[in-house]
């Protein structure tokens, strides 16, 4: 009885798929580049941005509900006698709503906005930062090592109330990049 019973289980375990091969994580919403320009006695930054967006919130948009992104930026002065000095501590936001009357996108941050033809295009403004005017030079020392870090997140705060019930609730509204580090400083050679 037991030989019976041995030899049914090893034949089931033989019988049993092999198991499937790991397939590599998929790219995620992440930064992939941050560039600080200085430019006209301003330092401005430019950055790459993968953010893919659910159906859900696709689908949401594509209703007219607007949706919003915000790009938090942190600049800090490291200090190995006292905590961290930040020097600069900057968001943006971004507003994204679809028109069905004139059947046309709108993106824009602040008073702005621009038409758009698509939601893809709308996204490109977000996912390709340019020009964001973030300090003067004035408020930055020459040759000190600056360390940053940016992310992009949809800012669920600013959805109707009854989307940002949904948004606790559910993973499609839970869209943030994780943090990107970057380090810079500014050249004395460089015209403030």
């Amino acid at each position: 009885m037991l030989r019976a019973m041995l030899s049914f289980v090893l034949c089931g375990a033989l019988l049993l798929p092999a198991p499937l091969q790991a397939q590599p994580a998929p790219e995620g919403d992440r930064v992939t580049r941050i560039e600080p320009v200085v430019r006209d006695g301003q330092l401005y930054i430019d950055a790459d941005v993968l953010l893919g967006v659910s159906p859900e919130l696709r689908d949401a948009a594509e209703r007219g509900i607007p949706v919003y992104f915000t790009a938090d930026l942190e600049l800090v002065s490291k200090r190995w006698w006292w905590f961290d000095k930040t020097v600069i501590s900057r968001q943006r936001t971004w507003r994204v709503v679809y028109n069905a009357l004139t059947r046309q996108w709108r993106v824009g941050a602040g008073d702005l906005s621009l038409p758009e033809s698509s939601f893809d295009d709308a996204m490109s403004q977000i996912r390709n930062i340019r020009g964001w005017d973030v300090a003067r030079i004035d408020e930055l020392d020459y040759d000190e090592v600056y360390h940053g870090r940016l992310r992009v997140r949809l800012d669920t705060s600013l959805l109707a109330r009854p989307f940002q019930v949904d948004a606790l609730n559910s993973q499609a509204w839970a869209l943030a990049t994780p943090w990107k580090e970057f380090t810079f400083s500014i050249s004395v050679d460089t015209p403030r």
